[in-house]
């Protein structure tokens, strides 16, 4: 208890620790929001809660490290640092491909069934992928260490490590990018239609089911992405997952399904409470913190729930 009233004691003293823990929350969150925005969209157009979503991550993490620390990007004759940045879009084809190949064996079984059968066969697909990846590289925490410099304001108060910066632009035009093919694209539209309405999409002439594997497909490119992002600026481990898994759940739910302001707002304010809750009761009890927020957005949207029913009676 005691140094947990220290480290409220420093927040209060040195103002400048909270600007560090929201930059460091915002960074992190920048990830958890590009996570979820994957898991909106499944779960949005397709009606699947996607318990492999941060296994996605992981493994776009290790398509990454895997291909920067064998050497086959470097074989091109580029310097480390922009090879780990060509990982990114490599992460994102591969994983593209990944999730094609997942929602034709598994996905297209659960696709608009009943939340028990979506969370069980989404559940079993994490354990079967954290395996995989356990098998291939090993239960060690791995990350690409780049040799960037780290910027110092506030008389050394707040460090902003270059990775990092350059991580969360990365995230942030991904985003940009997929905001952007969604309201220009035919198949953004398409998405879009059929996450409204699948019955009258089809009726409109939409494939729904191309859609849906695109859709799936897109989802675990972002997931790639993301993940090779990480593994530049934090550790990956076959059984982070979850870790991830959890905190795109606690983003969609809070923000609502097709909201992508709220997704954002909402990654960025989680990664921040995170920090804050990191700071103040230890590392150990980030992870606690996110499955709390979890347990807090769900109990306030069955409020919501039940006073709308109230009004409908």
């Amino acid at each position: 208890m005691d140094q947990i009233l220290f480290n409220i004691g420093l927040l209060i003293e040195y103002p400048m620790v909270n600007l560090k823990i929201v930059i460091d929350g915002v960074m992190i969150g920048a990830l958890f929001a590009l996570a979820a925005y994957g898991l909106a969209l499944v779960w949005g157009v397709m009606n699947v809660k996607n318990l492999a979503q941060g296994d996605f991550v992981i493994a776009g993490g290790y398509t990454s490290w895997f291909l920067v620390k064998t050497g086959w990007l470097q074989s091109i004759g580029i310097s480390s640092n922009i090879v780990a940045l060509i990982g990114v879009p490599v992460a994102f084809g591969v994983m593209a491909a990944i999730g094609w190949v997942i929602y034709k064996l598994i996905i297209t079984r659960v696709i608009e069934r009943d939340l028990f059968t979506s969370l069980l066969a989404t559940f079993g697909l994490a354990i079967m992928m954290a395996q995989i990846m356990n098998l291939l590289f090993g239960s060690d925490t791995q990350s690409l260490k780049l040799d960037y410099e780290t910027l110092y304001f506030a008389d050394g108060l707040i460090d902003v490590p270059i990775a990092k910066l350059i991580g969360v632009c990365m995230a942030a035009g991904l985003a940009l990018a997929v905001i952007l093919f969604m309201k220009n694209s035919r198949m953004g539209q398409a998405i879009r239609a059929t996450s409204q309405d699948s019955r009258a999409a089809r009726v409109m002439g939409i494939d729904t089911e191309k859609v849906y594997a695109f859709t799936f497909s897109l989802n675990a490119a972002i997931c790639g992405a993301a993940g090779a992002i990480i593994v530049m600026v934090w550790l990956i481990q076959p059984f982070y997952g979850i870790t991830y898994s959890v905190r795109a759940f606690v983003v969609v739910t809070a923000a609502g399904l097709g909201n992508l302001p709220g997704v954002i707002a909402a990654g960025l304010g989680i990664g921040a409470a995170e920090q804050y809750g990191g700071h103040i009761f230890g590392i150990g009890y980030q992870q606690a913190i996110a499955v709390t927020l979890l347990l807090i957005v769900l109990f306030f949207r069955l409020l919501q729930q039940r006073r709308k029913r109230q009004a409908l009676n």
